[in-house]
Parts: structure tokens; sequence; C-alpha cells
């Protein structure tokens, strides 16, 4: 399922605690949702004069709340299964946890162990971007 005239964009945020291994941020989406019940990273549409990077934040703002303002940017993932469509994941580290369910398309945050991910019932299109993205994780 393609959503969005201008493409889509997600972000994964990550945190690396002192001594510890690093977490990254999973929504549960909503019933009401695409993939309802599933794990994923807070994402949507881009709108018309936005970029990748600004859409996943306007997104993850919208889905998850406010996005901490110290965050490094560590790359970005693009899937583009067409010529007219592409949906961007990028990878921001922050300082701090944050998130929660702020409308109806997030049922739940949670910080996951990144060597867990891959136990959660994920989002297909997100199962498919992991191994890239979680490469882009441990790369930094």
């Amino acid at each position: 399922m393609r959503w969005g005239v201008f493409g889509a964009a997600g972000v994964v945020f990550v945190l690396r605690p002192e001594g510890e291994l690093p977490v990254v941020m999973l929504q549960r989406r909503s019933m009401w949702a695409h993939e309802g019940g599933t794990w994923s990273c807070a994402g949507g549409a881009i709108d018309e004069g936005e970029t990748p990077y600004e859409a996943a934040l306007r997104e993850a703002a919208e889905e998850v709340g406010e996005i901490p303002p110290n965050r490094t940017v560590l790359g970005e993932y693009v899937f583009a299964p067409a010529n007219d469509w592409s949906y961007t994941t990028v990878v921001i580290e922050v300082d701090e946890m944050f998130g929660g369910s702020v409308n109806f398309e997030t049922d739940e945050v949670a910080w996951v162990p990144v060597h867990l991910v891959d136990t959660l019932s994920l989002h297909a299109g997100f199962a498919a971007a992991w191994p890239h993205l979680r490469a882009i994780v441990g790369h930094a």
C-alpha cells in the first residue's frame, strides 16, 4: 500500500544509554492504521514542499509527541518500489527517552533493544527495511 502523493517518510529514533546497548523507539500501530497491531516507526505522507526529513519529524511529532531538540542524523534508507513513489526512513540519535501515544494512529510506544526488534510482530514494510536501518544504527 502506498500512502502519500509525494511519497512517505518515517523516523527511527536511537538512544545509546551509557554502558548499555542501543535502543530504538518503535510504535505499535493502532487498528485504524495500515497493518494495525504491528510495530513500526512513526511516519506518514510527505506534504507538498516538504523534504523526507521534515515530513518524518512532523509525522513523528504528530504520532508520538514532542521530539527532543538535541538530535543527530545517522543516515537514511530509501525504499523506492516505483519511479514515482518512495518511503524514506531517517535514523536519528537522541539524548533522552520520550514519546507516547498522542493520536489515534499509535497504540503504544516502546524503546526496544536493537537485538530484540526482530522478535516483535513488525509491519511488513518496516520488517523489510529493518536490516538496512539496523546497519545504520550499528555503524554510528
